[in-house]
């Protein structure tokens, strides 16, 4: 049984992740047709919500974006999780080994959470990604998480219809179970162009939960040769299970 929510508590929060969600600025009305609200009580959420610093407004008030308040929330999560500190060693090792850009990702609901990114040292255009939230099917970290649960907790978890980003993504429910029985086979994720043009991702989960709940990916040229593509999937899994190791040791759950 579903807990009892409590309105205004709901709205305030579906506000702040349809505005941390958007690239733009959104009105008023823009916000109404997303989020569905009645105009009346939107408004005065949002006047609270300029008030309390957790949304930024023009002089005008004609269009609302995330708050400064939002990134000290978002930072005092990250300051907090005592996972973090390996997993970004773990990161700098390989990013060092392989050379390419490597993320470090949790799973939040039926969508990948990145909490640490280390860019390759040549990357010419650097995307901010930490804090950034991705559909998990599309992404290689999404999928080796996902491969975690069963079948049934997959179904009732996604939405549908699937999102496709690209011409890659897979969009087919079925096709995605199929998908997800191979990893669990091989114990690794790979994507091709599913998330981004040009991108190829592996993937492999970090097991110190169960199910886990945190991977670590390398994202790569998507042009990248199986041959190529294979001394960077080892160098994930040791590094990978390397930290696994470290975590249990440490007592982290």
């Amino acid at each position: 049984m579903q807990p009892q929510l409590v309105k205004s508590a709901e709205r305030t929060v579906r506000i702040l992740e349809t505005l941390a969600e958007s690239h733009d600025h959104l009105t008023l009305s823009e916000l109404q047709q997303r989020t569905g609200f009645p105009r009346s009580s939107l408004h005065a959420l949002m006047r609270t919500l300029v008030e309390l610093n957790w949304v930024e407004t023009d002089a005008s008030r004609s269009a609302f974006g995330i708050g400064p308040h939002a990134l000290l929330t978002g930072t005092a999560y990250l300051d907090k999780d005592p996972a973090l500190p390996f997993a970004q060693e773990t990161l700098e090792d390989l990013r060092d080994e392989i050379g390419q850009t490597v993320h470090f990702a949790r799973r939040d609901g039926a969508h990948v959470l990145y909490l640490a990114t280390r860019e390759a040292r040549d990357a010419a255009h650097v995307i901010p990604r930490v804090g950034r939230r991705l559909p998990a099917h599309l992404t290689a970290l999404g999928q080796v998480l996902l491969a975690q649960l069963t079948d049934d907790e997959v179904v009732a978890l996604l939405p549908e219809p699937l999102t496709g980003l690209t011409d890659h993504t897979i969009t087919d429910l079925a096709k995605l179970t199929g998908e997800l029985d191979q990893v669990r086979t091989r114990g690794w994720s790979y994507e091709c162009e599913q998330g981004t043009p040009g991108v190829a991702c592996v993937a492999v989960a970090v097991d110190y939960r169960i199910p886990a709940t945190d991977a670590i990916s390398c994202s790569m040229p998507a042009t990248l040769t199986p041959a190529e593509v294979e001394p960077i999937t080892e160098a994930i899994i040791r590094h990978t299970r390397k930290l696994a190791a470290t975590l249990r040791r440490e007592g982290i759950r």
